[in-house]
Formats: C-alpha cells, structure tokens, sequence
C-alpha cells in the first residue's frame, strides 16, 4: 500500500454516515462493509461508492488495488460527493491508480473545495501557490487557504500565515501572519510553531519576546524541526529568554545537527572547540566543522580552517587551511578575511594582508581593524598613516579591544596624535 501525505486527510475528513455501509465501516467490520458497500455503490450510492474506494485504496477487509479504489471514487465524485472529489483530487496529483495529470487534480480539488471541504481548499491553494496545473496565482492562493483557514485546517492557517508574511497574494501584513502562525501552532503544526518563535524573537507582528520565542521553538523542536532545535540551542547558548546554559545549548545543537542541519553542525563543532557544555574536544569539532563545511557553511568552513592553521584535532596545514578559508572568505566571512590576512603578513605579502585585513575590517572584526591600524602606523605594504592607524585602532577599541587601546596610547605619549 502506498502511504501519501495526503492519506492523513482523510482521518479529519468528516464524512456522513446515513447508511448501513457507513455503520460498518465506522464500526471497522471491514469484510462485512466490502459486501454492503459493494451493493450500495452499485446502487449508486455516493457515500457507499467512497467507501468502498476507501476500502481499496488502504487496504480494509480486501487487498489494496489502486486501479479499483480509483473507479469508485471516481462514481462517487460525479454523483457529487466531495470527500471523494478531493480524493480523486489527490489521486491524479500524486499519480496514484491513475495517470498523473494535474488539470484534472485542480478540477476534483474545485469541485469538493466549492462545497466547503478543508483539505481540497487547502489543497487548491498549494495548487495555484505553485503553479501546477494552472497558472501561478498567490491571489487565488491565499483565497483558498483563507477558506480553509477558518475552518481550522492547521496546514492552511500555516501557509496563509506565510502569505502575510511574504507579502504574496495579500498585502504584507506581520501582525495577520502571527496571528495565523498562532491558530496553526496550538493546532500543533511545528512548522507553524518554529515560525510564531521566530515573530515573537524578532518583534515580528507581536512584541518582542524571548520567552514565548522559546517556549514555541521547544515546542516545535519536540517534533523533530531540525531549524527549531537550532534556534533553541541559540537561546541557551546565548541566554536569551532563558538562563544560559551551554549543555543544554548541546543536547538542541547535536539534536539539530544529526539531522544534517549545517549552522547547527558548525555551532555543535563550536561548543567542542571552546569545551562549552562539555569537555574540550578537538576531534569533535573537526567532525562537525567538516559535516557542516561540506555544505557550504561559510562559518564551519572558517573555524575548519583555523584549526589547520593550529593543527588542533588535525595536523597542521597551510594549504589545506587556506583552501578551507579562501573558500569562506568568498562567501564575505569576516573571520576567514581576517585569518587569510594573518596567513599572507607570515608570508610577507603586506599587499595581500592589507587586502584580507581591509575587508574583515570593514565588517567590524576587531582584530582585524586592530592588525591594519599596525600596518598602517608601521608601513607594511601602504605608505605611513599615523591618522588613518588611528582611526582603525579607534574602532578596535570601541569593540573592547585592550591591545588598539595601549597602541592608542602609546601614539599619544610619542606626541603623534591628540
């Protein structure tokens, strides 16, 4: 038998039951159902005829046949009945006991969306959000998901939030796209819950607010949201909503990074690097900085690199962490420009270390705006610039840092600046 998502609809479905078929059926006595309802649907008894389709398609009193779940669903949809219409709906989406044909899709999901069926509004909306089958519409889209919305379909009122949040289809609206982000979460959908987290982190549509923030990434981080888990390993890495506490910011990290989640994987390869929430670990943070740099990350791939730099948890190599890092800085990662210009000033290559330091600089990295008010105070690779190294060492500073504060000092006692 074959298990689609939209099989799941069909436990909310709320079919009638008006004859003896039904009575079976809902009494699950399936062998008994499959020759009641077989003289019913013959009859042309549309409830019977679905039933029988049911029957079928799952596999109740009877082996599972597509083909046959198919024509019966399909004489019940032409006799008008709309859980079978949307069925039959889902059926040609999916290619299932019938060749894939998504006009056809849209067609059924209309028909049984017409007579007010949750899931085939909810369903019809995805169609035109997509574009399968019919022209791309968000106007259509979301008139579709707010029809299903208010009829509490918890996968409707996600997706109209994400049209408020968007702006597509319907005007930007925060304070909507929380508010649909809430019925959708407290029917339970982690998605919907990872969402309303996030409005309540960022003051997105409701006030700012670092506790309900947590209180939905946990819940939807509880269900397996990989993205969820991260964001609660953030608040407890961070203390935000919450009393920091890095072995819990640990377990939601790893949690999130076993399911390949590459900011997780980075911060799990951070927590073992620095020994926060366990004890200092050099090969576990090489692990992950590797899962996570192999996909990309540009933050994995400069903490990689710093460790062959180091040769903490791998042997030491130039190369291979110039590689890793080249490839971060590419991707504007201020640690990797900071650490490349570190790489070319024991090179003697000022050029390319002014270059390197410039651009971490500029992105607020203190050591960097530190090294380059050095170059530029000794003229390594530029001409002397006594006033421009002291802006740079002004900026480092301001950051905390205690080195730009002495060397901003020791200009002033040589009488070089103010």
């Amino acid at each position: 038998m074959k298990h689609k998502l939209w099989l799941i609809s069909l436990c909310t479905v709320n079919f009638a039951f008006a004859d003896k078929c039904d009575e079976l059926m809902s009494a699950k006595q399936y062998e008994s159902a499959l020759v009641t309802c077989n003289a019913y649907a013959e009859s042309g008894t549309a409830s019977a005829q679905r039933n029988l389709g049911l029957m079928y398609l799952l596999g109740y009193g009877t082996e599972s046949n597509d083909v046959s779940a198919f024509k019966w669903f399909l004489a019940s949809a032409q006799n008008g009945d709309a859980g079978a219409q949307y069925i039959l709906g889902a059926m040609y989406a999916d290619g299932q006991g019938i060749k894939q044909d998504h006009t056809k899709a849209i067609y059924w999901y209309q028909k049984s969306a017409e007579q007010g069926h949750a899931a085939a509004q909810y369903n019809l909306g995805n169609m035109y959000n997509s574009g399968r089958g019919i022209k791309q519409d968000y106007t259509k889209a979301t008139y579709w998901y707010q029809k299903s919305a208010e009829q509490g379909y918890a996968a409707a009122q996600y997706n109209l939030g994400n049209m408020y949040n968007s702006g597509r289809g319907i005007k930007q609206d925060y304070t909507k796209a929380a508010y649909w982000y809430q019925k959708s979460a407290e029917h339970g959908d982690a998605s919907a819950q990872f969402n309303l987290a996030v409005s309540y982190a960022k003051g997105e549509g409701v006030k700012q607010d670092y506790t309900q923030a947590l209180y939905w990434y946990q819940k939807s981080a509880e269900q397996g949201d990989a993205s969820a888990q991260f964001n609660l390993g953030v608040m407890y890495d961070l203390g935000r909503g919450v009393k920091q506490d890095y072995t819990q910011a640990l377990y939601w990290y790893q949690k999130s990074a076993e399911q390949g989640y590459a900011a997780a994987q980075n911060n799990l390869g951070m927590m073992y690097d620095f020994g926060q929430g366990t004890k200092q670990d050099y090969n576990q943070a090489v692990y992950w900085y590797q899962k996570s740099a192999e996909q990309g990350n540009a933050n994995a791939q400069a903490n990689l690199g710093v460790l062959y730099l180091q040769g903490n948890g791998v042997r030491q190599d130039y190369p291979k962490a110039k590689t890793l890092l080249l490839a971060a800085a590419k991707q504007n990662n201020r640690s990797a420009q900071y650490h490349l210009g570190l790489l070319a000033y024991r090179e003697s290559n000022y050029k390319d270390a002014l270059m390197w330091y410039g651009k971490s600089a500029n992105q607020g990295y203190s050591d960097a705006q530190l090294n380059l008010g050095y170059m530029y105070e000794n003229a390594l690779g530029v001409k002397k610039n006594i006033k421009t190294a002291y802006q740079w060492y002004q900026k480092s500073a301001d950051q905390g840092n205690q080195i730009a504060t002495n060397n901003i000092t020791n200009l002033r006692n040589r009488g070089l600046i103010k």
